[in-house]
């Protein structure tokens, strides 16, 4: 074997990279104890970009297509390794390929509950999490700002960093929208849309972009959706004092109902009660015996009515429509002098957007327009 045969052993003609593993995100192409041969043929498939380090400095970026790897098409390689004269010589460099596809399912959630203010409840501690993707947009800033010489890099060891970013801005924006929770799931949409506006700066200096983001959650702590719980309940009874009888005649049907226990306690109590009324009647034979009383029936149990549910209705505030609110929400919007008699209302099965001062439902949450002053024409 010739010295020639030996050397062009060492020379790398073919390079490309091909993976399945759907999350490496850069990989190092091996080029330890080999040259890089003049004319080598580069293949960059669709979904990457070739990135050539050359002692240190970033040389040239290539996007997806089949390259030959001679001075016409790099420039800047071909500076650092002074072609300029027609030297054709193998070049060492480190080749890195960067996966530039859709890195979809990542998740994002807040590790520890954000304070919020409440129009209604007051302060509280709010969840949320959701998921979000990625995209390499800028290959050469994602290498010399986040992989520097990392020989495959993955996408976990960049998710930390976005979730920290996500949950700053979230935490920043659900404290201060002024939105009530109970709103909040109408809303998760817009929030999104906000979130991903406010990171897009900072993932941009990391060479990435945040194509799609959401937030599928909005909770609160347990202790406190108890209560929500007890408090929604409360709603649907309606008229505690009519529930209180049903449920008092409810328990005293179900212990007579019952063949032992207080059911037997009260069979006792009415037999000692017939035997003091009896006591004393004689007969000529002895004492009498006297037809039990029978027992009067027990009034009709009457069950509370069922509850209308309630109305929701969609607001048109400045040029666009808002909602749907429930009468708390109106009701506050109306103290905050943004509905009035004026303002379209809608809601489902309503023929069109009407002023609510037409509907009777809403009447008493406006304020009353005062009379013409005295004199005025």
């Amino acid at each position: 074997m010739s010295l020639f045969d030996i050397l062009g052993g060492e020379f790398i003609e073919i390079i490309e990279w091909t993976d399945d593993s759907r999350d490496t995100m850069v990989y190092r192409f091996p080029t330890v104890g080999r040259a890089i041969k003049y004319g080598a043929k580069l293949t960059v498939r669709e979904g990457q970009a070739a990135v050539f380090i050359h002692e240190g400095q970033l040389a040239d970026v290539f996007q997806p297509g089949l390259y030959m790897l001679e001075t016409n098409n790099m420039p800047v390689l071909t500076r650092l390794q002074h072609w300029d004269h027609g030297f054709r010589s193998p070049f060492k460099s480190e080749i890195y390929f960067v996966n530039t596809t859709r890195f979809n399912d990542l998740k994002w959630g807040t590790k520890n509950p954000v304070i919020a203010r409440d129009p209604e409840f007051g302060p509280v501690r709010i969840r949320a999490f959701g998921t979000y993707s990625m995209r390499v947009t800028d290959p050469g800033k994602f290498m010399t700002e986040i992989v520097g010489t990392d020989g495959e890099f993955t996408r976990d060891e960049i998710s930390f960093q976005l979730r920290n970013v996500i949950v700053q801005e979230f935490s920043r924006m659900i404290a201060g929208s002024g939105i009530p929770v109970l709103d909040m799931a109408a809303n998760t949409g817009q929030f999104g849309q906000m979130v991903a506006k406010a990171i897009g700066p900072t993932v941009a200096e990391y060479g990435l972009t945040i194509p799609e983001f959401y937030i599928e959650n909005i909770s609160l702590p347990d202790e406190v959706e108890k209560m929500l719980d007890k408090r929604i309940s409360m709603g649907i009874v309606g008229d505690l004092d009519r529930f209180g009888q049903y449920a008092a005649s409810e328990a005293m049907l179900n212990a007579s109902n019952q063949p032992g226990g207080m059911g037997a306690g009260i069979g006792a109590g009415l037999g000692a009660g017939l035997g003091v009324a009896m006591a004393g009647r004689s007969g000529p034979w002895g004492a009498i015996p006297q037809a039990a009383p029978q027992p009067t029936a027990p009034p009709p149990v009457q069950t509370p009515p069922p509850l209308r549910p309630e109305t929701l209705w969609h607001v048109a505030l400045d040029g666009q429509a808002q909602g749907p609110h429930g009468r708390a929400a109106l009701s506050r919007l109306a103290q905050e002098g943004r509905l009035s008699g004026d303002t379209l209302v809608w809601t489902p099965g309503q023929d069109g957007w009407k002023p609510a001062r037409d509907i009777a439902e809403l009447a008493p949450l406006l304020a009353p327009a005062p009379p013409p002053l005295p004199g005025a024409g």
